[in-house]
């Protein structure tokens, strides 16, 4: 493996050249090769001392020669999946939003150049305005990880290295010129030729982070924390499949690091392949599925398939994958060993496939739980930061806040990969050019829910909500926004597109609209939500949702089958006022991105007879066990997010409305799509999916428009074709 990584391309200081650096450069140390034989190492140091501590190896010059009194850098995460951009500017994040949704290609992986362009307008910037470019990994370096790969299982993989091969030659190997032809194109050049000169001409200079250093910004550097353990988990970076660290202030070092290929977030991907679901898709399918099945399971992965250490490492039983090498998550050895092949997508999910997600979650958590015991006994902090795509296992993560010893716990909303150009970002601003950070905890915006509450936020204060008052609600704040920063749309810019289609609709004044919304959710109806900025990462959060009364049992599947189009078995999440939580649910702490699972509080429960009880699988899902049934898992649990005012205020009101009528401080959200369409972004998206779909009403900003008022809706082909199903 090369001894030294992505070292200036270039030493030229001429207006039109550009330098392409690492956030930060390091001998890399082999921790671990990728053959079974010389894997399972454990953790492994990250080299803190040479890799992270010491600003003297960063390399500080300006090839922009005008003095600007603000400094802009655009993050990019790309090419594998799920990519992204994001524009911070002078440290704050100003927009930031996933490619698909702008092309409507669910998990579109190829360069954002729509994101980009939205990013930039933004702010009203152009691309030559750009005074840093930094990119989310490092393509050299996951480059060696392939060959030495392939290397050490060939012959076996010849195939998938002839299939991944030709995209390495003719782009990834070329990255630096890649980007610059892609960014010119973002600002307007269409002809290839001319774009790829134009990226030459670029002044900003361009950067490349390690995957997971990516990861570990976009967890730290946006919590509410002064200082935080940091924990990245996902299926593999370069080199690194898991990463361990403390954030202090601006600074950020990485102590350990677990090592390809074995990787947790592999091993569940797995799992999702074999039971019939998408990977890097469907996992969270397999999180919904779990409660369903027995962990039956269990001690046939830990006899055979993988070793679990007490700090969280692994050593995985490569005899039983092939994702390493092949074109495949699992082989042959695998499906001997759990009685078949895997489960054809769309075929019928069977008691097989409940215990074996139920097993799977069940040793996820395990390693999560152990891992973050670890993480607190060798850092000492007392909160925890969390990223990467195993992050986005929320089953886990609320065992974490309820079991380990850390007081509290934030998890970076775009967990995945597509959070990486936002920690790329951030860690262009404090670390390569050591910016200062002021975190909400050390501002006193925000305060932890255990600690002694004095008094009120002061602007949920001057709202008059004096019920937060008598509760003790705490400070909350952190630097997503709520992670509303996508794309909105003027209440002029939606009635001109309404009007251009000859769409009728009713127009409500701002204080009147969250009552009239109360009112259809309460008589049963199901409302589309598009209002504010659109949400950035995976969850709906109140943007661009989907909302129904969740006290109705016959909802979880009216939604399921006439609005998603989507398998029976998934549940619901449920958006309940801050104010309210501990009422409905066994959570008192903020969960605002939807990442937290809690039990429903048992006095909202209802006893469940002998002869419910003993329903088996997809059986128990017609089960009324709460007040709340359609956002109530067959065990009880449910999907938190909790609503804030001063974080999205129409969403709040029209849940408090909503509470005034009935009682009930929760609603239904779900995301603003159909099954293998990326969440809505614009109004006609927000219009076509509502007309694709039996919704009753669509709410587009202070617009409501009745389906059955709606003009007969025509579309040349049948739209169910130009989705991939996830």
């Amino acid at each position: 493996m090369r001894e030294e990584i992505l070292k200036e391309s270039t030493d030229v200081e001429s207006a039109g050249c550009q330098r392409t650096l690492a956030v930060h450069e390091r001998k890399q140390k082999v921790l671990a090769r990728a053959d079974c034989n010389n894997a399972g190492a454990g953790w492994g140091s990250a080299r803190a001392g040479e890799e992270f501590g010491h600003r003297a190896v960063y390399l500080h010059f300006v090839l922009n020669r005008r003095r600007r009194l603000v400094i802009s850098i655009l993050g990019i995460s790309a090419f594998y999946h799920d990519s992204a951009a994001c524009l911070v500017v002078d440290g704050e994040i100003v927009a930031a939003a996933q490619e698909e949704r702008f092309t409507r290609v669910k998990h579109d992986h190829n360069f954002p150049l729509n994101a980009a362009r939205y990013c930039l307008s933004e702010a009203k910037l152009t691309v030559d305005d750009l005074d840093y470019v930094g990119f989310y990994d490092k393509p050299l370096l996951k480059f060696d990880r392939l060959l030495e790969t392939y290397l050490d299982y060939a012959p076996a993989g010849f195939s998938s290295f002839l299939k991944a091969l030709p995209l390495w030659m003719k782009e990834k190997l070329w990255m630096p010129d890649l980007i610059r032809t892609e960014l010119a194109k973002a600002g307007g050049e269409g002809d290839e030729r001319a774009a790829k000169k134009l990226g030459k001409k670029f002044q900003w200079k361009l950067l490349f982070g390690d995957h997971h250093e990516s990861h570990a910004a976009s967890a730290f550097y946006p919590s509410p924390f002064e200082e935080a353990a940091i924990l990245t988990i996902d299926g593999v970076g370069e080199w690194a499949t898991s990463s361990m660290g403390v954030g202090q202030g601006n600074e950020l070092t990485l102590l350990k690091e677990l090592r390809f290929p074995d990787s947790l977030g592999l091993l569940y991907s797995a799992f999702t392949y074999y039971t019939g679901f998408k990977v890097n898709s469907g996992e969270y399918k397999v999180m919904g599925l779990a409660p369903y099945g027995e962990p039956r399971y269990v001690p046939i992965i830990k006899d055979k398939l993988l070793e679990v250490r007490d700090d969280g490492s692994l050593k995985m039983n490569h005899k039983y994958f092939s994702y390493a090498h092949g074109l495949r998550m699992t082989n042959g050895a695998f499906d001997k060993l759990f009685g078949g092949a895997p489960r054809k997508p769309e075929s019928s999910i069977t008691q097989k496939e409940m215990d074996l997600a139920r097993s799977i979650q069940v040793i996820t958590e395990e390693v999560m739980l152990k891992m973050t015991k670890y993480a607190y006994k060798e850092t000492g902090m007392k909160k925890l930061c969390l990223a990467g795509g195993v992050a986005l296992n929320c089953v886990a993560n609320g065992r974490i806040l309820r079991e380990v010893p850390f007081e509290q716990i934030w998890i970076q909303p775009a967990a995945g990969d597509a959070g990486g150009a936002l920690g790329i970002a951030l860690a262009i601003w404090h670390r390569y050019l050591a910016k200062p950070r002021l975190s909400p905890e050390a501002a006193g915006t925000w305060r932890s829910p255990r600690a002694e509450n004095k008094g009120r936020n002061s602007n949920i204060e001057s709202n008059g909500d004096y019920r937060a008052a008598k509760k003790g609600l705490s400070a909350y704040a952190d630097g997503m926004k709520g992670s509303y920063l996508g794309p909105q749309y003027s209440e002029a810019e939606i009635e001109r597109f309404l009007q251009s289609r000859q769409v009728p609709y009713e127009k409500y004044s701002r204080v009147e609209l969250p009552a009239m919304v109360a009112e259809l959710l309460a008589a049963g109806k199901i409302v589309g939500l598009h209002q504010g900025r659109m949400e950035f990462g995976p969850r709906a959060l109140g943007g661009r949702s989907i909302i129904g009364d969740p006290r109705s049992p016959e909802m979880q599947s009216a939604m399921n089958l006439k609005i998603k189009y989507r398998e029976s078995f998934r549940p619901f999440a449920p958006s309940v006022l801050r104010e309210e939580v501990a009422e409905w649910f066994e959570l008192d702490a903020d969960s605002p991105y939807m990442l937290l699972v809690a039990d429903v509080a048992k006095s909202q429960r209802r006893t469940i007879t002998a002869a419910e009880e003993a329903r088996w699988g997809i059986d128990k899902l017609n089960v009324k066990r709460s007040a709340i049934p359609a956002v109530t898992h067959v065990d009880y649990s449910a999907r938190i997010q909790t609503v804030r005012r001063e974080t999205n205020p129409l969403y709040w009101e029209i849940i408090e409305a909503f509470r005034k009528k009935t009682g009930c401080p929760v609603v239904i959200n779900t995301s603003f799509n159909v099954r293998g369409e990326p969440i809505v972004c614009t109004p006609e998206d927000s219009y076509r999916c509502f007309m694709r779909t039996e919704m009753d009403f669509l709410v587009l900003e202070t617009c409501l428009l009745d389906k059955k008022a709606q003009p007969e809706f025509r579309e040349e082909k049948n739209w169910r074709s130009e989705f991939k199903l996830d």
